[in-house]
């Protein structure tokens, strides 16, 4: 561990403190570079060991493990080896991410940098040494910030700059001591700990203040861009598993993921049934896999507001219960879909990803839809992407559906009535035997959607391989399975019946957080469903999908819910800060201050109205008041004209000194202000001593009775003496004086 140079005199003043400063600020700088999570598993667990290990060699005692020729040595042989965990050891941890040479350059730097931490902390023995660990510590809390800017690297900076204020505050103090003239004195224990304590209060203080007026700059400061912090973490790997299209068995995988895919703020809890956030539509089934054989997407541009139309009221052929309008924030994916919840009429977002505002990359946004309602953003899903938009929601299950007659358009019989070239006739067999009993196509979709549920059962373990046809293998035999192959059965056997439907893929609503009032979608939530198509009433959603067993949430859970709100926050207010959020944040401040200061003023007025009444109330049951007021008025203006008020504290100042003991009053301070008090006595008499004049001269100048003047000239004779001439005051005899002066004063 870092120490002081050798000198032949005492060690230099805080060293236990400046060599723990130093050990927890690499310790620190190296779990924040783990906390990360972008790390291996092995450098993960080496590293900070390495570092825990050799703090606890230092806390036994132990120097140097290393020689200073041997750490150079070793790190120059790994200079040659960089280029090997680069090209092999790294890029096979990076396989998969979006930029795998980067990012693999990225690891094998990392590596390096512990790798040379943990030989220098091993070897370090000089100030100079702990200086070099500094930096290191330095250059790993900038590579965890490129990697990420959650709020789990703002409390380990925080640590990190505490650490750091700590190590820099003791160095200049050792500084200081080693140029000094005089050799340091070695303390006493106790001297030590409260030196010690004093320079963890000023570096507890140093490093309050810096995160005080660094957060008021942050958030006061004014912005022009979008947010910055939303382009500085790094992404080395897209969330995988959402594509554009599906294959029977590929989402029972996904859903086995349950990293956070978005969170949509809704403010409330949503009240609608069939409550899902839609993504993309699928018309082509070929026995094993879900895909659009034709996108035909459409460009929709932003207006002067940043808003993207992407439908109106017409296109929703049924009645609506209710508009939602809502706010996503979409973690990066292997995918450009978006996602948002039934009949969509807007979104506004920084699809661009531009350095602009918020407002202006909306302004610049574009956005793709298709035939089937789908969504894409052109720009891709790379980054982290905000977007806010409103949707209409239609009534779940509409009595007009029942009503539609069986023409359907040419372009949505040629697109929604494909089916495999080789389905199993047991198929169509079984629909025609399932909705033998219903007289209309709404109602064999609903018995459809029903037996599927009521028949078969829901998990992620499927035992066996699907074989050629995992959808007869689903139907006849395992008759188990998740989402895509119950959704993948439905819309198969409804188009056997000659009704239109499509998969649809996208997530489950997820869970709600009340504290944040938003919902939390994981990738465990990706889900299958069916749209099924009815003349004069458009599209509706059917769900043939079992619930799966939800477990309640104990105390962890809601403090999940609690840190979640934390992160939406941190989200919200520090990684998409932007100029926006200022003047949001401005207008919130102000209508605050505007609610207060009205709240305040009916809180002031009912209090005052209250003591009113209540004071009319008291005198109308004293009404001897009604004399005693006016009196004690008058009373109080003779005191105030007299100044009797201030007489009384200075004959009360004294009269508590004069009662002190023998050693506080024998000081100069009380012959001054008994000195004080003769002269305002004197001046009464019409005696005011000038401003040029010393005491002596006063005294000498006064034509006063023999006993007054021989009063007054001992009691300035003693007064000098006390405050110039170093001797005794004799407190007792001033006051005895003083008192003969005020009574010759009264007789005369």
């Amino acid at each position: 561990m870092a120490s002081s140079v050798t000198t032949p005199a005492q060690p230099l003043p805080a060293e236990q403190f400046f060599r723990a400063a130093v050990f927890f600020l690499v310790l620190t700088s190296t779990l924040t570079l783990v906390s990360t999570g972008k790390l291996d598993l092995l450098t993960t667990l080496v590293a900070p060991l390495a570092i825990l290990y050799k703090g606890f060699r230092w806390w036994r005692g132990h120097g140097a493990e290393l020689k200073q020729t041997t750490a150079t040595r070793l790190v120059l042989a790994y200079v040659f080896l960089f280029p090997l965990d680069a090209l092999f050891l790294s890029r096979n941890l990076a396989s998969g991410t979006s930029n795998s040479a980067l990012y693999a350059v990225l690891l094998a730097a990392v590596h390096f940098l512990l790798f040379v931490t943990v030989l220098r902390l091993y070897s370090a023995v000089t100030d100079r040494d702990a200086m070099f660990l500094a930096m290191l510590s330095f250059a790993a809390i900038l590579a965890s910030a490129i990697f990420t800017v959650d709020p789990n690297f703002f409390f380990l900076f925080a640590v990190y700059l505490l650490f750091g204020v700590a190590t820099f505050l003791s160095l200049e103090i050792r500084r200081g001591a080693r140029g000094a003239v005089f050799p340091p004195v070695q303390g006493t224990p106790s001297r030590e700990r409260r030196f010690h304590g004093a320079m963890s209060l000023a570096a507890v203080s140093v490093t309050a203040g810096a995160i005080f007026f660094g957060s008021m700059l942050f958030f006061f400061f004014p912005r022009f861009s979008a947010g910055y912090f939303a382009r500085t973490g790094f992404q080395p790997s897209l969330m995988t598993g959402f594509t554009d299209s599906v294959e029977l068995g590929r989402i029972g995988e996904l859903k086995k993921d349950s990293s956070v895919v978005m969170r949509v703020k809704t403010g409330t809890q949503v009240n609608y049934p069939m409550l899902r956030w839609r993504g993309i539509a699928l018309s082509t089934f070929d026995g094993r896999r879900w895909y659009s054989q034709e996108k035909r997407p459409e460009l929709h541009d932003a207006g002067q507001d940043g808003w993207i139309p992407l439908g109106s009221r017409l296109d929703v052929k049924v009645p609506v219960v209710a508009e939602l309008q809502f706010i996503v924030l979409l973690q990066p994916l292997a995918s450009d879909s978006l996602f948002a919840p039934a009949q969509v009429m807007g979104l506004r977002g920084n699809f661009s990803n531009d350095a602009g505002t918020y407002y202006g990359s909306a302004r610049r946004s574009t956005l793709r839809m298709d035939l089937a309602g789908s969504i894409y953003n052109p720009a891709r899903n790379y980054s982290q992407v905000r977007y806010e938009g409103f949707s209409l929601l239609p009534e779940a299950r509409p009595l007009k559906a029942r009503t539609a007659g069986t023409e359907y358009p040419d372009d949505i019989g040629k697109l929604y009535l494909q089916l495999p070239p080789k389905l199993d006739p047991r198929i169509p067999q079984l629909a025609q035997k399932i909705t033998a009993a219903a007289g209309n196509p709404y109602d064999k979709s609903v018995v459809l959607e029903s037996y599927l549920r009521r028949n078969f059962g829901y998990t992620l373990n499927l035992a066996g391989k699907p074989g050629a046809d995992p959808l007869a293998q689903f139907l006849f035999v395992t008759k188990a399975g998740h989402c895509e192959y119950f959704a993948s059965a439905m819309a198969v056997m409804l188009r056997t019946l000659g009704i239109p439907s499509r998969e649809v893929n996208g997530f489950l609503p997820g869970e709600f957080n009340d504290v944040a009032g938003d919902y939390i979608v994981r990738a465990s939530d990706a889900h299958s469903w069916v749209e099924a198509y009815f003349p004069g009433s458009g599209w509706i959603t059917f769900d043939p999908t079992p619930a799966a067993n939800v477990s309640e949430g104990g105390l962890f859970s809601r403090l999940n819910l609690y840190l979640d709100w934390m992160q939406l926050n941190w989200n919200e207010w520090v990684i998409n800060y932007d100029f926006a959020h200022q003047i949001q944040m401005a207008k919130n401040v102000r209508q605050n201050s505007t609610d207060y200061s009205e709240s305040l003023r009916r809180w002031f007025r009912r209090m005052q109205e209250r003591g009113m009444a209540g004071l009319t109330e008291w005198q109308r049951g004293h009404s001897y008041l009604s004399l005693v007021f006016p009196v004690a008025l008058v009373f109080l203006l003779v005191v105030l004209r007299f100044d009797w008020i201030r007489s009384f504290a200075r004959w009360l100042t004294l009269a508590l000194q004069m009662r002190q003991p023998k050693a506080l009053r024998n000081n100069p301070q009380l012959a001054s202000r008994l000195y004080a008090e003769m002269l305002r006595v004197l001046e009464k008499r019409g005696y005011a001593r000038a401003e040029t004049q010393t005491p002596g001269e006063f005294a000498a100048t006064l034509s006063l009775q023999p006993s007054l003047r021989s009063a007054v000239s001992e009691f300035t004779s003693l007064y000098a003496e006390a405050r110039f001439g170093g001797a005794i005051c004799d407190a007792f005899r001033l006051r005895a004086l003083l008192e003969q002066i005020r009574s010759s004063v009264r007789a005369d």
